[in-house]
């Protein structure tokens, strides 16, 4: 006959104990780790791309306090505001050389002598909200003033306080002169400290798409860039769209993919390629930021009826958040296409061909997500206008090169 053995009443309570503590540890891991997320990025803002205005594809270092506020001026006379530009975005080459001597950032004496205080008060009594720039490095990109490496916290400060929390709305943190470890290690510690401010910003990660930031921004930012820095030139552009669009399914509303500013505007292409530009961009979801001068009213009127295309716009700020995505590549030949709210898709047809003869892009239903004998309503959001006819099977466009076609389609039987 066998028998059970004992243990001590001693042993017992240390295992039970251990047990206990075991469990205590787990749960609190648990809460921290559930914590910490919701400390990284629960900001409620970004649930549509954001659209305005930033300073850099035109104006590089030459910024100072009277252009952006005439910026501020011009996206409220033209009426782009009203579509939605109201994030008027100070990049690079704000800021002294060194900090002050509290180790504080201070706004160029130069160009911004009445402080960024004056700015932002300027720019929100027009209904508007203002934007920074920084860098998780030693030196932004220009080097011309510091980054914000070892100093998040305090910068962090320095943006939400310059008047009781009412200054920064948006942050474009960029990736210049690091000290070489992981942007995942870099760029959480200055997301944290703008949370612990209490003051909602925007987070654009400008991080150039090296670490494949789409995989992981969600819980750091509310947009994360997906390429390097555009040109306002055709291949800069469409080779642009193509790398952002790898990540088409981890945009969402909060967290957006972003292949960089628009350049539509500023001289580089025709207007069929700006049409393209800004078509794809909507309908990708990503940031609408122009680039171009909007303090000169000739350069805006020039494209306003592309930038200002509200349907298009509407595609870009859909809140269902899905972004489109190429359905199917035959030479120069594309389909791009995604769904929006109200059971409707979007379509573009696009002729990517460098040169030749027009040509013929067809989409079928199935490329779309269509039911195959569907009766589809028709839409043109660049001709605004519906077809007078429900159409079965496919759409077709016939297009010279570089240019596009854009349809929002509605299944009605």
């Amino acid at each position: 006959m066998s028998t059970s053995p004992t243990f001590p009443c001693s042993y017992c309570l240390l295992l039970l104990l251990l047990v206990a503590a075991l469990l205590a540890s787990s749960s609190k891991s648990a809460a921290a780790a559930a914590a910490d997320r919701r400390s990284l990025i629960a900001n409620g803002l970004g649930m549509t791309p954001p659209m305005g205005w930033n300073s850099w594809n035109h104006f590089h270092c030459d910024i100072n306090e009277k252009m952006i506020k005439a910026t501020a001026d011009g996206l409220v006379s033209s009426g782009l505001a009203k579509l939605g530009y109201v994030y008027v975005n100070i990049d690079d080459c704000w800021a002294e050389k060194t900090r002050d001597c509290k180790g504080n950032l201070r706004p160029k004496k130069s160009t911004f002598p009445s402080g960024i205080k004056a700015v932002a008060d300027y720019v929100h009594s027009k209904g508007l909200k203002l934007g920074i720039y920084s860098d998780a490095g030693y030196y932004t990109c220009s080097k011309t003033q510091p980054g914000s490496l070892g100093y998040e916290e305090q910068d962090a400060q320095t943006f939400a306080s310059w008047n009781l929390l009412q200054d920064i709305d948006y942050l474009k943190y960029d990736n210049c002169f690091n000290d070489g470890s992981r942007p995942t290690i870099r760029y959480p510690v200055m997301t944290r400290a703008l949370m612990k401010t209490g003051r909602p910003i925007y987070i654009s990660l400008c991080e150039w798409g090296d670490l494949h930031p789409a995989e992981w921004g969600f819980n750091v930012g509310n947009s994360w860039r997906t390429t390097n820095d555009i040109s306002d030139t055709w291949e800069s552009m469409i080779s642009k769209a193509d790398e952002n669009e790898v990540y088409a399914h981890l945009a969402r509303p909060g967290g957006w993919n972003d292949p960089d500013m628009l350049e539509v505007g500023n001289g580089g292409m025709t207007e069929n390629e700006y049409v393209v530009h800004f078509s794809l961009w909507a309908i990708s979801k990503s940031p609408l930021l122009l680039g171009f001068d909007v303090a000169n009213a000739t350069a805006t009127r020039a494209v306003a009826h592309i930038v200002g295309n509200e349907e298009v716009i509407r595609i870009n700020q859909d809140p269902l958040g899905v972004q489109a995505k190429k359905t199917r590549m035959m030479g120069s030949r594309e389909i791009w296409a995604g769904p929006i709210s109200g059971y409707r898709f979007v379509v573009m047809l696009l002729n990517r061909a460098d040169a030749g003869d027009d040509d013929t892009v067809t989409a079928y239903w199935d490329d779309v997500g269509i039911p195959a004998k569907s009766l589809v309503e028709v839409r043109d959001v660049w001709e605004h206008k519906t077809l007078g006819r429900a159409v079965a099977g496919n759409i077709s466009a016939t297009m010279p090169p570089r240019s596009c076609k854009l349809y929002i389609l509605k299944p009605v039987g």
